[in-house]
């Protein structure tokens, strides 16, 4: 069953992570080994959680990345549902020999 509306999982990141833990988003980028710019953005709904950052999360602080980068996949699924009705594609009907 599709989840109405899932939040991005930067906002679950800053929440249950970053924030739960005590730290600024300076101090989490480098326990990361990322930039502030690239997580912040992850962290603000800008840019998508890639599999690169679910693995250093998973490293860091233990949410299994097969968790985070499902939360990204419904999130990109309910997005495109949105969106079904501006794209405009035909059923496919083979053509009898």
């Amino acid at each position: 069953m599709a989840m109405f509306n899932p939040p991005h999982p930067g906002e679950v990141i800053r929440t249950e992570i970053i924030e739960a833990h005590g730290l600024s988003v300076t101090a989490a980028a480098k326990v990361l080994g990322v930039s502030r710019q690239a997580l912040s953005a992850v962290l603000n709904a800008q840019a998508d959680l890639t599999g690169d950052m679910a693995l250093r999360l998973e490293k860091a602080f233990g949410p299994k990345m097969e968790t985070l980068m499902g939360m990204q996949s419904a999130y990109d699924i309910f997005r495109a549902r949105k969106r079904a009705g501006k794209i405009k594609v035909r059923p496919y009907r083979s053509v009898p020999a």
